[in-house]
């Protein structure tokens, strides 16, 4: 039942599973005589609940403890008054002269197990409250345990609300504002399932808090809504950054390839695709030459998917303080599982990870722990987080990444083919207010053979400055002049990107079609002995 806790090393968790809930463990190790728990919750009252309930079934009296209330009821004779001792060292002290069946609960005591002589108390305590028949309950929203007392507590992980819980908490908010305001209190059965969804990672307070919001500023329950609670998350953590987006598939040229394999698995975070028998997808990793796109799609996959964004900046990862690094990228991950089924967005990784293999010598070991851990989670997670990683230099890749089982997929994004280069055209002419049929876009596309997609971008940009310039309206010799006048990066390094190509041919999935004249053939082979090309873009 007890299970090594990967974001917490050295602790034991007891997790709620599909047999056992949260509430019951708790029970369980009351009823066990365990003689101290130490419950993580940031849902202090739904915890106190708990215990109020359990206290019931075991006929035993619940007595709470905070250090703005002190010990709550008051009605038994608690010996706390009239002494010099400070609170946290009062209750503990009147704890072990009860000899009553009881459970007490203490609010928010994390603060106080650094002080000798609370470790001391709790120690005596643990080995008298057993006999006596008697728990101590700890709630706070963080685990802060000293080593000296790691045998004699049981730590418990209490989670969020899951979807059975959320379910109850709209079916209550929809009936109390049923016929009220002229809010539609309709939900079909998959805005349902998305509206459940999307209230994963919060509180139950915050839950209700946001369903009456969106009821009173739409009419109705809105996900978008749900959504900008999840920001308030992402933003506190100061580790990860919530990524708002507005490009969409429409705003993607080419790429049919990876398109469509991205639609087949639209669905794939959906209680009918549990039932079906498939795992939410794990991620997909994007290589290729720069400039074509591949921060635009992941962008384009999450408002697809309708799903929150968040941006990890491995530069933020690491700290100067001993051990830091290690903390943060394990509250970054919790983070985005909080905020779950979410999209979880690394961009250019192979600089944020450089130099893993020779971390022993130029930082003690630091930046390999810290990838070791990221690599564990991608491994093993279970919470729907589909990570997208982006990376335009293969040969600094660890080997570890690209293994099947970290991602789902290995995509590689060439330049634009001739229809490719013609569809960015256009949809760079439609983004500034241009009718794309008055441009002759297939002589665009052969005066631009080597562009990548920012690079055709970038034309377009450029040849609009000299219109607006020259005071007239955008003409297509303005195109076709700044595509003369650009050198492409796939000329400037040729051999660098040719090697690139070469490699990914027999590594990698393509994204699209390339029906110039060297098209790609993909061969699909294992990549057991495949080295990565040495030069770098």
């Amino acid at each position: 039942m007890a299970q090594p806790n990967p974001l917490i090393p050295g602790i034991l968790l007891f997790h709620a599973n599909s047999v056992m809930q949260p509430q019951e463990e708790i029970e369980v190790h009351i009823r066990a005589s365990y003689p101290i728990l130490y419950v993580v919750t940031w849902e202090e009252e739904r915890v106190s609940n708990a215990i109020s309930d359990i206290a019931d079934k075991v006929k035993r009296p619940r007595r709470s403890w905070s250090l703005t209330q002190g010990l709550k009821p008051t009605g038994i004779d608690s010996g706390l008054e009239n002494t010099r001792l400070p609170a946290e060292i009062q209750v503990l002290t009147h704890i072990l002269g009860v000899k009553d069946p009881a459970i007490f609960q203490l609010k928010d005591f994390h603060a106080y197990m650094n002080d000798a002589r609370v470790i001391r108390l709790l120690r005596d305590a643990a080995g008298k409250l057993r006999s006596k028949n008697q728990t101590i309950v700890i709630t706070a929203p963080i685990l802060k345990l000293p080593p000296e007392l790691e045998k004699d507590i049981t730590v418990v992980e209490y989670p969020l609300p899951g979807e059975s819980e959320i379910e109850e908490v709209v079916d209550v908010a929809l009936e109390a504002w049923k016929g009220k305001d002229s809010v539609d209190t309709n939900l079909p059965k998959e805005d349902r399932e998305r509206i459940v969804q999307s209230c994963l990672g919060l509180t139950l307070d915050e839950i209700e808090s946001v369903l009456a919001r969106s009821l009173v500023e739409k009419k109705k329950l809105d996900v978008n809504v749900i959504l900008e609670q999840k920001k308030q998350i992402v933003r506190k953590s100061g580790l990860l950054e919530y990524y708002p987006v507005q490009e969409s598939m429409k705003d993607v040229g080419g790429m049919e390839f990876l398109k469509e394999w991205l639609k087949k698995r639209a669905s794939s975070f959906t209680e009918k695709a549990r039932e079906f028998g498939l795992p939410a997808p794990k991620g997909v990793l994007l290589l290729g030459v720069q400039g074509c796109g591949k921060s635009l799609v992941a962008k384009a996959i999450a408002s697809t998917w309708n799903l929150p964004m968040l941006r990890m900046d491995v530069g933020r990862i690491f700290g100067s303080l001993v051990g830091q690094s290690e903390e943060n990228i394990r509250r970054a991950i919790r983070v985005a599982e909080s905020v779950a089924p979410c999209i979880l967005w690394a961009d250019e990784l192979e600089k944020g990870f450089a130099g893993t293999q020779s971390s022993g010598v130029s930082d003690g070991g630091t930046t390999a722990r810290v990838f070791a851990t990221f690599l564990t989670w991608m491994q093993e997670k279970t919470k729907p987080v589909f990570m997208v990683a982006t990376a335009n230099d293969v040969s600094k890749l660890p080997p570890e990444l690209l293994r099947k089982g970290r991602f789902d997929e290995i995509f590689f994004i060439d330049l634009p083919d001739t229809e490719e280069r013609k569809e960015i055209f256009s949809i760079h002419l439609k983004k500034r207010n241009r009718d794309p049929k008055n441009f002759d876009l297939d002589a665009l596309a052969k005066a631009t053979s080597g562009f990548s997609g920012a690079e055709i971008e970038q034309a377009v940009i450029a040849s609009l400055f000299s219109a607006f310039d020259a005071g007239r309206e955008l003409e297509q010799q303005d195109l076709i002049d700044e595509a003369k006048n650009a050198v492409p990066l796939s000329r400037m390094m040729e051999e660098d990107i040719q090697e690139l190509r070469d490699w990914a041919k027999l590594r990698a999935r393509p994204a699209g079609h390339n029906d110039d004249d060297n098209p790609r053939t993909p061969v699909l082979v294992g990549d057991e002995g495949l080295e990565p090309p040495t030069s770098s873009l």
